[in-house]
């Protein structure tokens, strides 16, 4: 292989590239979005109620008066905030009871997994439906919900990974050298888990921003005036017929998240998983 033939090896192709850009961009929409925004995103004034696009309001305004743009951008915050805290908190869950369940084997690997067996037999937006209903409204019992309902997934993959990781010769030379089995899952094991639950995760972003705009919609998460997309596209309800931009705007914000995220996560996935870049060389 010459140097030219490696360098292109290396290169990621242009999609990965376009969604990496775009999930920095959203990253940095959702630190420093409410302090970008033009206008407080949740000041009333009726007196500029569905106004269209202008110079002073460049994508109008809602049937209250907001500014679409700053609500948009606010509640960004919100929106991205609230799938960074699920994503953070299942995979701590998922892979801490994924990895105890690899390493114990017998009895304890056993009824782990029936557990996630039975959280699996559910729909995840039904089980998160029922965990609300359990622990009440509120954007920090919808983001417990969503973990609730999604860590036995990430456990049963992460089971999987450590059961197969700790045979490896390297990780048994560890164990016969003394290495104690903490100090083996932490130095050893843990690392490649991440690195392939990181993949998993980037794929199930999309699924996660869904859930969390769905259950706002439905009012039983963020709940008004406080901007989110999933809010305004059911503040938009009202005036669907008559200003159907007022959906459109969050819609858009909703479906380029997960569009990027969703693409990131096949682009890493593909650049990174060593089966698939062996089958996809030539004989």
């Amino acid at each position: 292989m010459t140097l030219l033939q490696a360098g292109m090896a290396l290169r990621p192709p242009p999609g990965l590239r376009l969604a990496s850009v775009s999930a920095l961009l959203l990253a940095g929409l959702m630190l420093f979005g409410p302090w970008l925004a033009p206008y407080d995103p949740t000041e009333v004034a009726l007196d500029l109620k569905l106004m269209g696009p202008s110079l002073a309001h460049p994508l109008g305004t809602d049937h209250l008066g907001r500014d679409v743009l700053s609500r948009l951008m606010a509640g960004a915050q919100v929106s991205l905030g609230a799938v960074a805290a699920i994503l953070a908190l299942v995979l701590t869950l998922g892979v801490g009871i994924g990895s105890l369940a690899g390493m114990a084997g017998g009895r304890t690997d056993a009824a782990i997994m029936r557990v996630c067996d039975a959280f699996l037999t559910i729909p995840t937006f039904i089980l998160a439906l029922f965990f609300v209903g359990v622990l009440g409204t509120g954007p920090a019992n919808v983001v417990t919900a969503v973990v609730l309902s999604h860590w036995a997934w990430y456990a049963r993959m992460a089971r999987a990974l450590v059961a197969g990781l700790k045979r490896q010769d390297y990780v048994l030379a560890a164990r016969v050298a003394g290495t104690g089995r903490l100090m083996t899952v932490v130095r050893h094991i843990l690392p490649a888990v991440l690195a392939q639950m990181a993949i998993l995760a980037s794929l199930d972003i999309g699924h996660m921003m869904l859930h969390v705009s769905g259950l706002s919609f439905l009012g039983l998460g963020v709940t008004p005036p406080d901007p989110e997309w999933g809010v305004m596209i059911n503040d938009a309800r009202a005036v669907l017929w008559t200003q159907p931009v007022l959906v459109l705007w969050p819609g858009l914000m909703i479906m380029l998240t997960v569009m990027t995220f969703n693409r990131l996560g096949d682009g890493l996935r593909d650049a990174l998983d060593p089966a698939l870049q062996a089958g996809g060389k030539a004989p």
